[in-house]
């Protein structure tokens, strides 16, 4: 159980934030990710419990960052290039990233919360000797870095990450590869330090049995959890590199699966989601205060069409006077009108999912078993049954809503609708998917894969930067296109968008490396060009 204690941390840690940034504005001119000398200057700054204990709580909040980073930094990307969510506010008069013209200071957030918020705070705590020192803290620092890194690199691709913090005048890229590689480096190193300290705290009683309860906003300093989460982290991960490194995936795959490592996200009570210590859910007032997101297209298709009682959870009904009580989203880069327009589509249910203090949901047990799904399919070691997964990942999610899931799960006929838009016929679409939810054991493994996935998406849901991943990993769920592509040739409509291009402000003030960077992508720096994992061949 959290303690009040955090929120005095919490908001210490913001006011520290504040004030480097501030420095950071006075000596680069902009609050970026060149921060080096700050990294590399630790006076005063010591390694005992409390200081590095009362770091965490920022480098938590800053894997989603509260409203204002939260819109730029997910919200108007990856939230609905999944097809999650659309805006009713017609950004920039419809010209934004909703329909591919990617404005470049929106994009430019996601390096300014990761690099300056997250990164800065945990190579700080590291550099003053806390990998040895407090290797606990630094096992919970290193999930919390991989976590937080793997969701900036699968927007862009290559990114400043092994040598981030360790020169003043330039920062290298690392391949994608590369990244990853270091990623699974790392949750070695955190697993191992966590189980250490486990063990030891379980023989010895003398030793402090939960020692980052105050500074912990997802599991109230819970080691066994952390554990979890890191395999399951893991597990995703390997996933993403399937296709691309398939024997990397599948070692790292059953790394994760093997219970003696400490087993993976299982019942909701192993849920990661950042809660507490002052941190509210940013999804509350971007949807209420702001009205500035509603329901996707794609979602609406999906969840009325399979008659979803967890539909009623995730977003309310419209209040349009011309459909109301119909759940009614809006297709991704739709001219939406000038407010009202569009406000009275559905949008985030503030009651239930998104209330201020609803948690922001890294990972879920729903996921990992859809993971563990996936796993089985492709015959990995310790993956277990895949129906049994499947089935077992629609149930969790259901729980974890508090729905009744009735015969949803033996569902053979339900089918996701079409989508008409009530206010333009332009913007109208037949459905684009005939997955049904029932388990078939006679059908091909792209079809069960797309039945696995699709079931995985509807229970991530708000998480849309790995829902969006995973559409461009396997090119499932199938989801509604762009009305109107403003990329101008550069984003296929049909393949949709691959990934965000770099900030403008990374050529003035890293650009030699940037270069070197696009060699490492293999392709021009805009959203048409693949990641690396994001390889154009068959899912099996």
């Amino acid at each position: 159980m959290k303690t009040p204690y955090i929120l005095m941390v919490h908001h210490g840690y913001k006011f520290c934030q504040a004030v480097l940034c501030f420095l950071l504005l006075i000596s680069f001119s902009s609050c970026t990710k060149n921060f080096e000398k700050f990294n590399t200057d630790n006076t005063g700054f010591t390694s005992d419990q409390y200081h590095v204990g009362m770091i965490f709580p920022g480098i938590q909040s800053a894997i989603f960052g509260l409203e204002n980073d939260y819109q730029l930094t997910q919200n108007l990307n990856a939230d609905c290039y999944a097809g999650y969510m659309m805006s009713p506010n017609p950004f920039r008069g419809n010209i934004n990233n909703l329909n591919y013209d990617l404005v470049d200071g929106w994009n430019r957030q996601s390096y300014i919360v990761s690099y300056t918020n997250s990164l800065f705070a945990i190579n700080t705590i590291g550099q003053a000797g806390t990998r040895t020192k407090l290797p606990d803290f630094w096992g919970v620092a290193l999930i919390l870095k991989v976590e937080t890194f793997s969701r900036l690199t699968d927007k862009f691709g290559p990114i400043a990450y092994s040598l981030s913090g360790t020169s003043i005048i330039s920062t290298p890229y690392d391949s994608q590869q590369n990244i990853y590689k270091q990623f699974f480096l790392e949750l070695d190193t955190a697993v191992t330090n966590l189980n250490t300290y486990v063990k030891a705290a379980a023989q010895n009683s003398s030793m402090e049995k939960n020692p980052f309860q105050k500074y912990d906003l997802v599991y109230g300093g819970d080691y066994t959890k952390w554990i979890k989460l890191a395999n399951s982290l893991r597990l995703r991960l390997a996933m993403h590199i399937v296709k691309v490194d398939p024997a990397t995936a599948q070692a790292q795959g059953q790394k994760a699966l093997d219970p003696s490592n400490g087993g993976l996200l299982t019942t909701n009570a192993d849920n990661a989601g950042i809660s507490g210590g002052g941190y509210h859910n940013p999804l509350n007032v971007i949807a209420t205060s702001w009205t500035d997101i509603s329901m996707g297209a794609s979602l609406e298709s999906y969840m009325t069409g399979y008659n979803d009682p967890r539909l009623p959870k995730y977003v309310t009904p419209a209040t349009d006077k011309l459909f109301p009580g119909q759940y009614k989203g809006i297709r991704i880069g739709a001219a939406v009108t000038a407010k009202p327009g569009y406000n009275g589509f559905s949008t985030l249910n503030s009651a239930t999912a998104f209330g201020p203090n609803s948690p922001m949901w890294m990972m879920t047990a729903a996921e990992a078993y859809f993971l563990k799904a996936e796993a089985a399919l492709r015959g990995w070691t310790g993956a277990g049954d895949v129906k049994n997964n499947y089935e077992t990942g629609i149930q969790a999610s259901m729980d974890q809503w508090g729905v009744t899931a009735g015969n949803y799960k033996d569902d053979a006929t339900s089918l996701p609708k079409a989508y008409v838009d009530p206010l333009n016929a332009a913007n109208n679409s037949p459905a684009v998917s005939t997955v049904t939810i029932s388990w078939d054991a006679a059908a091909s493994n792209e079809r069960k894969l797309e039945r696995i996935i699709t079931q995985k998406w509807l229970a991530m849901f708000p998480e849309g930067q790995e829902a969006w991943t995973e559409f461009r990993r396997t090119g499932y769920p199938k989801l509604f296109t762009v009305v109107t592509n403003n990329s101008n040739g550069k984003i296929d409509t049909q393949l949709q968008i691959r990934r965000l291009a770099y900030p403008a402000n990374e050529y003035s003030t890293n650009g030699a490396e940037v270069q070197k960077a696009l060699q490492l992508l293999g392709g021009p720096d805009h959203g048409g060009t693949r990641l690396w994992w994001d390889v154009n061949k068959p899912n099996f």
